[in-house]
Order: C-alpha cells, then sequence, then structure tokens
C-alpha cells in the first residue's frame, strides 16, 4: 500500500533538528586553535556544550568565553573590499558567544581538546535559540533544511558554520560549505556580518583547494522540467511541474529547489507515485523548499519528481486584463543559481478565454474549451530559465534574415488598453485645474493612453538591433523572439525567447514629457536594445555566477551602444552614451564613494552595503562591463577592416559558449585567441595586463595631451606629448590618437603604448590631407575608460 503525503516539515529527523537545542554534555576547552581554511578560530578559554545527536550525527556546539577569529581574505579583490567595510586587509574580531553548525568534523576535534567537563547552563540554549530566531525571522534561510542534506547522506559532510558576538562587528557569521546558504554564503567560504539594513559580505572565495572563482559545486542537477500551469483571472496560480534530477556525485539524499515562498506545497511523489517528505516552512519565515528523497543517489543517479502547488502574489492583476509577472525565476521549483544552468522545458498553460500568454519556447498548440484557453510550449534547446507575460495584447510581427540559417522572428506586443493605476494618473492630469503660472500647475494634458500606438516603434528597434547582434555576435539558436509590454515603468527584462519592456517605453514623447519621464534621457534610447542584447548576453551564453554577470550587463550596455552608433547619422547619442558610461563610473554617490573605486567588476552585487551605497553594483557593472568589452573592441579596430577582428572574437565566444556559462576566465581565453598585434603589449600573447587593471582591478589612468601641427611643404609635422598619471608602475595601456579634420571628418592616425606614470612625447610627419587638420586628440570614441579624455 502506498504511503499518503504527510504535511510538509514532517521528516522526523527534520522536526529533531528544528527543535535541537544543546544538551549536558558540556567540556572545558584552553587556547584551542581551529583552522577553516581562510580562517583560525582561538578559543582562548571557555566551554562548550554540544547538541544531541541526529541520525547518529553531532551538528553543533555553542561556545560561551573568550574567542577570536582572524580571516586572511584569498586574493587582492578581497582584501580591498575588506579595507573599504571594516578599514583592514586582514580581520580580527573578539567574541564571547559563537554558536556553530556543523556536519565536518568538527565534533571530534573538539572533544580532542577537552580540558575537562564543563557545567550546563541555560545560556547555551538561550544562544541557540536567538541563532534560531535569527536565521528565520531575518536571513529566513533555513539551516536546519541544509543540515539535513549531510544528517540524511551517507557521505561525509562538509558543512561548517559559526554564528558569533563579536565586540566591533555586532553579529558574524562565518561559513564553509561546497553547496551553500543562498543568502549567506556566496560562494563557499564566506565571512558576513548583519546589521539593521541587511548583511554585508567582508569576504567570500572558494577554497583554497580550489582555484576556480564565484561557482560553487553542484550535488545534483536537473535537466528537464515540464510545467503544468494554472492562472486564474485574479492572478492566482496553480502548478504541477515534473521534474528530473540527477546526482552529480555520491549521497544525495535532499533536492532543495527554488520556489516563490507564497507558492505553497501539497504533494511531493516520485514518477511512480511514492509520496515523499519536503520541507517548507511559512512564507513569512524560512521557507525554503526541500524534497526528502526515499533514499540517498548515487553519482549519476536520477529521480523523477513531481511537485504540486500554488499561491497568490505570483502573478498579479494590474486591471484592464493587464497582469504583471512578479515572481520571474520562482515561479516554478527549479535548481538555478543565477543563468549558469541550462534545462529542457515543456510547458502547458491554462488561463481564462479571451487572454494571450506567451512563453519562452515554441508553441505547439492552442485549444479553447468553454472559458478556458490552453496553450503548449516546448523549448528545443536547454534555457537558463522560463517565464511567459500574461494579457490581452496587439502584436506585429517583423523578419530577422540569417545567411547561416532559420531566420528569425520578432513579434511585438502591447496591452490593448492601460492599467488601472495608468488611467488613474491620465484621468488625474487631464483633470486638473489650470492654476496659472505656479509650481503645481499642469504641464499639459497626457491625453489617452494608448501603448499600441508605439508597437511599430518598439518592433523597429527590436527587428534592427537583432540585426546587427546578429553580425557582430552571430546568429541566436532560437528561431523567434517576443517582445512584450510589461507593467513596470522603470525597468526592462529579457528571458530566453521573451523580452519584457516598460510600459513607460511604450508612450510617445509628449506623453513622457506630462508624466516627468524625460523623454530625452539615454534610458529610453537604449533600454530597448539592451534587453534585446540579453538573447545573447545571459542567456545564448550563460554566466557561471555572480563574478561573473558582469559580462551579461555589461556586454548588452555595449551592444546598445554598438545600435546608437550605426542607427544614427551622427554619432553624438554614441559619444553621449559613452560620457554618461564613464559619468556613473566616476561621479561620488552619497556616501563618497566613487563606484569605480569601490571594487572590480567581478565582487558583483556585493559591492552594495550601507557603507559604499546602495546602488553601487548597477553603477559599476553595468558601465564597466560595457567599457571593458568596448575597449577590446577599440583595441581590435583596424582602419582597412574596421570591426573584423572584433565580430570574429563574439563570434567565437557564442559558438564556443552556446547555451552554456561562461566565466571571467573563459571570455579572456577568447579575447587572447583573437588578440590584435597593439594588443600583445607584453610580448607574450596574453591579456593579463588588461584583464588585471580593469576587470579584476579598480584602476583609472588620468591623462593630459598637448599637441602642435605645423605646415610643411610635403603637408604638415606633428609634435605631441602624452602624459599618463595616477596609475601604478606597472599599468599598461594602448592609447589611440586621432586626427579631426575642418570638414568634420575623423581619422585614427594610430596608437601609443605606455607604462605607468610616464610622458611620451614625439614628432610626425603627416602627409598632405584633403581637408586640414583642425584638431588632434586621443580617446575620441571614448576608447580608454580614463578620467577625462
Amino acid at each position: 500500500m502506498a504511503r499518503a503525503q504527510r504535511p510538509a516539515n514532517a521528516n522526523a529527523y527534520y522536526v529533531q533538528l528544528r527543535d535541537l537545542l544543546p544538551g549536558s554534555e558540556v567540556i572545558t576547552v584552553k587556547n584551542l586553535a581551529i583552522k577553516r581554511d581562510a580562517a583560525v578560530f582561538t578559543f582562548r578559554s571557555g566551554s562548550f556544550a554540544f547538541y544531541g545527536e541526529v541520525n547518529g550525527k553531532v551538528t553543533g556546539a555553542v561556545f560561551r568565553g573568550d574567542g577570536h577569529l582572524h580571516v586572511t581574505p584569498a586574493n587582492t579583490e578581497e582584501r580591498h573590499n575588506l579595507s573599504i567595510l571594516a578599514h583592514s586587509e586582514e580581520f580580527d574580531e573578539d567574541f564571547d558567544q559563537a554558536v556553530l553548525r556543523f556536519t565536518d568534523g568538527t565534533a571530534a576535534e573538539l572533544r580532542n581538546a577537552s580540558a575537562g567537563a564543563g557545567s550546563a547552563d541555560h545560556a547555551f540554549a538561550s544562544a541557540a535559540q536567538e541563532l534560531n530566531s535569527f536565521m528565520r525571522n531575518k536571513l529566513q534561510d533555513n539551516i536546519d533544511l541544509r543540515l539535513l542534506e549531510d544528517v540524511l547522506s551517507p557521505a561525509p559532510g562538509g558543512f561548517f558554520f559559526a554564528a558569533m558576538h563579536g565586540h566591533k562587528n555586532g553579529h558574524l557569521f562565518f561559513t564553509i560549505d561546497p553547496y551553500g546558504l543562498p543568502d549567506v554564503q556566496p560562494e563557499e567560504l564566506a565571512l558576513m556580518s548583519w546589521n539593521d539594513w541587511g548583511p554585508e559580505f567582508l569576504t567570500a572565495s572558494n577554497l583554497s583547494t580550489d582555484a576556480t572563482r564565484g561557482a560553487r559545486r553542484k550535488h545534483y542537477n536537473v535537466d528537464h522540467e515540464e510545467l503544468d500551469t494554472t492562472i486564474e483571472k485574479s492572478g492566482f496560480l496553480t502548478g504541477l511541474a515534473t521534474v528530473h534530477v540527477i546526482a552529480m556525485q555520491d549521497g544525495v539524499a535532499i533536492v532543495p529547489l527554488d520556489l516563490y515562498p507564497t507558492l505553497r506545497v501539497s504533494k511531493v511523489e516520485t514518477d511512480q507515485g511514492v509520496a515523499l517528505d519536503y520541507v517548507q516552512e511559512d512564507k513569512d519565515h524560512d521557507a525554503d523548499f526541500g524534497v526528502v528523497l526515499a533514499q540517498p543517489l548515487k553519482k549519476g543517479d536520477s529521480v523523477t519528481l513531481r511537485i504540486a502547488y500554488g499561491g497568490k502574489d505570483v502573478v498579479r492583476n494590474e486591471g484592464n486584463s493587464n497582469y504583471y509577472p512578479i515572481a520571474r525565476e520562482s515561479w516554478y521549483p527549479n535548481a538555478s543559481e543565477g543563468f549558469g544552468d541550462y534545462a529542457t522545458y515543456q510547458m502547458k498553460f491554462h488561463v481564462p478565454k479571451g487572454l494571450t500568454l506567451i512563453a519562452t519556447g515554441t508553441k505547439v498548440n492552442e485549444t479553447t474549451e468553454g472559458k478556458v484557453t490552453t496553450t503548449e510550449w516546448k523549448a528545443d534547446v536547454p534555457l537558463p530559465v522560463v517565464g511567459f507575460n500574461l494579457g490581452e495584447f496587439v502584436t506585429k510581427e517583423a523578419i530577422v534574415p540569417n545567411k547561416l540559417g532559420d531566420n528569425l522572428t520578432v513579434d511585438a506586443y502591447a496591452n490593448t488598453q492601460p492599467p488601472d493605476m495608468f488611467n488613474a494618473v491620465a484621468n488625474a492630469i487631464n483633470n486638473a485645474p489650470i492654476t496659472g503660472n505656479s509650481d503645481d500647475a499642469p504641464v499639459g494634458s497626457v491625453g489617452k493612453i494608448n501603448t499600441a500606438g508605439m508597437l511599430p516603434v518598439e518592433l523597429s528597434q527590436s527587428e534592427v538591433a537583432a540585426q546587427i547582434y546578429t553580425q557582430y555576435f552571430g546568429p541566436l539558436p532560437f528561431t523567434h523572439v517576443a517582445v512584450t509590454q510589461q507593467f513596470a515603468c522603470n525597468y526592462g527584462q529579457s528571458w530566453p525567447m521573451l523580452v519584457y519592456l516598460p510600459i513607460c517605453g511604450f508612450l510617445d514623447q509628449t506623453q513622457q514629457h506630462v508624466l516627468g519621464l524625460h523623454p530625452e534621457d539615454m534610458y529610453w534610447k537604449m533600454v530597448t536594445p539592451h534587453e534585446v542584447a540579453h538573447q545573447w548576453w545571459g542567456h545564448t551564453v550563460g554566466f557561471r555566477s555572480y563574478r561573473d554577470q558582469w559580462m551579461s550587463e555589461g556586454f548588452a550596455d555595449e551592444s546598445a551602444s554598438i545600435f546608437l552608433l550605426l542607427t544614427r547619422p551622427k554619432p553624438n547619442d554614441y559619444l553621449d552614451f559613452w560620457k554618461e558610461e564613464r559619468k556613473m563610473l566616476t561621479e561620488k554617490n552619497q556616501m563618497g564613494f566613487r563606484p569605480i573605486d569601490v571594487g572590480p567588476v567581478t565582487m558583483g552585487y556585493r559591492l552594495s552595503t550601507e557603507k559604499t551605497g546602495w546602488s553601487v553594483t548597477r553603477d559599476l557593472i553595468y558601465p564597466k562591463g560595457a567599457y571593458i568589452l568596448h575597449m577590446v573592441q577599440m583595441m581590435m579596430w583596424d582602419p582597412r577592416e574596421g570591426d573584423r577582428r572584433f565580430m570574429e572574437t563574439m563570434h567565437d565566444f557564442v559558438n564556443t559558449y552556446k547555451l552554456q556559462p561562461a566565466t571571467t576566465e573563459d571570455f579572456k581565453a577568447i579575447v587572447e585567441k583573437h588578440m590584435s598585434p597593439i594588443m600583445d603589449i607584453e610580448g607574450n600573447h596574453k591579456m593579463d595586463w588588461f584583464f588585471n587593471e580593469y576587470v579584476y582591478g579598480t584602476d583609472l589612468p588620468a591623462y593630459h595631451f598637448e599637441s602642435q601641427v605645423t605646415p610643411t611643404n610635403n603637408g604638415s609635422s606633428l609634435h605631441f606629448k602624452l602624459i599618463q598619471s595616477q596609475v601604478p608602475a606597472d599599468f599598461k595601456m594602448v592609447v589611440p590618437l586621432y586626427l579631426e579634420f575642418a570638414d568634420g571628418k575623423v581619422s585614427r592616425l594610430g596608437e601609443i603604448s605606455i607604462t605607468g606614470d610616464r610622458t611620451v612625447e614625439q614628432s610626425v610627419m603627416l602627409p598632405r590631407f584633403p581637408s586640414p587638420v583642425k584638431r588632434v586628440s586621443i580617446n575620441y570614441y571614448y576608447d580608454v575608460l580614463s578620467t577625462d579624455n
């Protein structure tokens, strides 16, 4: 007889872990040092009270006494980050209490160091309860679920977690884990502090035995999902997911999956109908979802799970058949970390009749029965994420030719009616009394909101962007892309074959102006080409970890700049774009930091903190990531062949990492494969010099340039002086030299290689040109990221 489905959190071992507190086993220690990779814990004097065993394993101990933590960051980037956040390149902190949770050999190590029995004290249990409350209510990470993974696994555990009361830094958390608690551990090793504003990662890295940057090991993988989803008129979503899981190592006993907290699981079983235990705490606490397998898997073994779930707040009904998908990455159970894990998908959606659902993949069937329309979708290639948009739409189509294969179809969608909120705003403005020239007088009428009117513009931009990117980067592995209007006004987003564009981009410039949206801003010129570019950067080529996300966002920004250059009769917008990118990087924020100084692009989201400013990540990885690729492009540019070498490089990068994640070092290797002679400054055919300065570093050179052109019988003589400053002695750069002519044309004369704080002074004979030389300059196209041109 099959076992009936038990409610969430009913597994006996999980219940034990959830209620577990330190018991009567107490030992004293004296000058005990425990080394965990880059960290050394010194317990000068005090006592440990051990948690009881669960499935024969001790999973924790509480220390009270006199302790010290010393952490040595793994590399220059991490030392720089620590120096900003803690004012020192190494971390030292005294503590009087530490709660340790572990599945490694810590219990035996502590017992072996015992100086004798200690006294039981309620304070040990109080410390454990305090940590439980903090993890469940503030961090909202289910550490008990993580411990359960190793408690049920026959494989040796490698988890170590220490929560401390620091004398200077308050709440401190040190973690070593090959798999990871998502909110306390971006990599295998992490040191995090916590204040009222949230977490700050003081340092993070993989273990010293692992040379990779950023990517944690995966102990299982999801390679295929079938999703059957129903969305009601209210936006309430119910789903049944069939998930195929493969073990990447021995002993996989738990399958943690990402699922939006308001989606409550009601049933989990295998494809054979065997009910399985699962963990999912209250939506407002540590609601992490995980499936308890009937037996641990060995490496290469697989299991198929069927998961039923449902809930609200995943899709929001905004009125007039406008729907806003909120849980973009977690509306279905998945194992993705960022956009680094690819799987194939088959999807079926049931929505109210009259609504159109657009999803990632290819629509293979559509039927309407009664009041429900059902569509079926299939992804022919592996994808890092899937999603949908829903509404009552009008649509237009364009075809992008592809000489190398199937043409690309671009479909653009706009809602037939504006959402309730936009109607309310429009009515308030249109009906506002005119009170003269006072500041509160309306600036004009917004008229009737009709986003469908701008649909041809959005389609045209998307079509042209796709044409340009196909030429520069190669064809997509998809045959169609849907560009859709979304409810949000202030951002766009891109999923494979599905682009979400801000509704305010579908307003005409007069309406944008009346609504105070500044239609002249660069954002409105590049949001569509930026989001279309993510079909290449983030989806066709994924990123392995947060340390590589700069490529996705930065490359999309650089792609948008190419769009601006090739779609305007003059390069004004293009030059303004790069000027704004540099300004974003080099202007101090309210906290007194220039984003470029806070850290390298490979630090990703960790750079935004209370101390440095919450916008630093956005203000760094987008513009600097764009500049890095732009500088590569400009160093590869040739006066006879233009961007040929750059296009070959990007085609190679896309083809090599198509439908799989790439790392920063992967991109570096491709650049080195195609680098131009002027890029080989060190003569070793390596780009270490450039990546160390701009990718892994925070250098920013300053340039001073003087020139004099003197007419001669056969042309003219150019004398110039270039000064490079504010850089380390080994900083190297290739600085392009341009001639600007009286007829408005610009020509690249050559390049100047320069190292360190140095002056290069030189005279050059120039031939006679059809138009006189008006000006000699460097970095005309913002070729080199520097303080000024």
